[in-house]
């Protein structure tokens, strides 16, 4: 399958205390570029959601957020690190005896202590299985978002191509003839311009002018690089840089057959058909 670069996804878990929150955007990039936005408290995690990602993706421009939401809702406990009290009592005992002036520590200067309160809040071990299962639920969605805009933008190439076919079925019959109508006119021009020219002179010259406004090796070309354009479509995957490459090709070729052709519709030919290349190279663009 074909994949866009452009897609959305949001997913979010539910722990009690808290909610993970992760959202991942992405848009056409040359390359692979990842900006992750996470708050401090879950700055752990950004290592293993980017070899998540970068495991997934292969271009764009991703934009990764993680937050994480305290639910105010759900009951909370505080308890006293007794173990940590108790220490701290015979600390002030000890200092107490060397200094009997000393102030005893306050209420507020105890409970301020380091891990002197404890919670039951969710620590960031507790939630790293959460974070990884979400990042793997976010890119599910992406990549399927991706996948469905790209299958999008791949139909509307396909139809492009079927229309380009069509073009040059209308123009592959009518160089022979345009070859010969040419052929006629030069020939008839040579001879009543140049008297002194013989047969023989005036036929190199007009085989020599028919060379250069036979396109058939153009037509051709043509047909071959729409060949292995579908190809590509068909085969799916990471195709971006090589449909972008064909798209240069296809447009040389059309550059070609405008400029050499003789006959006005063969122009017109030409000319619709850069047209095309040029909106199925807009839509290559963003294509994984």
């Amino acid at each position: 399958m074909i994949h866009s670069m452009t897609g959305f996804a949001v997913q979010t878990r539910d722990l009690g205390p808290v909610s993970l929150h992760l959202e991942l955007r992405s848009v056409n990039s040359r390359y692979l570029d990842l900006n992750f936005r996470i708050v401090e408290d879950l700055r752990q995690a950004e290592p293993a959601i980017r070899e998540q990602i970068t495991g997934r993706l292969s271009r764009g421009k991703v934009e990764c957020r993680l937050n994480l939401q305290t639910n105010n809702a759900a009951p909370r406990t505080l308890a006293l690190n007794s173990g940590l009290l108790a220490q701290l009592a015979d600390a002030q005992t000890k200092v107490q005896a060397q200094f009997p002036s000393a102030k005893p520590m306050s209420v507020g200067e105890l409970l301020r202590w380091p891990g002197m309160l404890a919670d039951d809040g969710v620590t960031f071990e507790q939630m790293q299985p959460a974070i990884a299962e979400l990042a793997r639920a976010a890119l599910d969605e992406l990549v399927a978002t991706r996948g469905r805009e790209g299958e999008k933008l791949a139909e509307m190439i396909r139809e492009r191509i079927a229309r380009m076919r069509e073009l040059v079925a209308i123009a592959t019959p009518r160089m022979p003839a345009i070859v010969v109508e040419y052929q006629n006119k030069l020939t008839a021009r040579l001879r009543d311009a140049v008297a002194t020219l013989d047969e023989d002179r005036i036929r190199q010259e007009v085989a020599l002018y028919a060379q250069r406004i036979d396109v058939a090796e153009e037509l051709t070309r043509l047909t071959t690089h729409l060949d292995e354009l579908e190809r590509i479509l068909k085969a799916g995957g990471s195709a971006g840089k090589r449909l972008d490459f064909l798209m240069q090709e296809l447009n040389r070729e059309a550059n070609t057959l405008a400029s050499k052709s003789p006959a006005t519709d063969i122009t017109a030919v030409a000319m619709e058909m850069k047209v095309l290349i040029e909106q199925i190279r807009e839509q290559v663009q963003n294509l994984e």
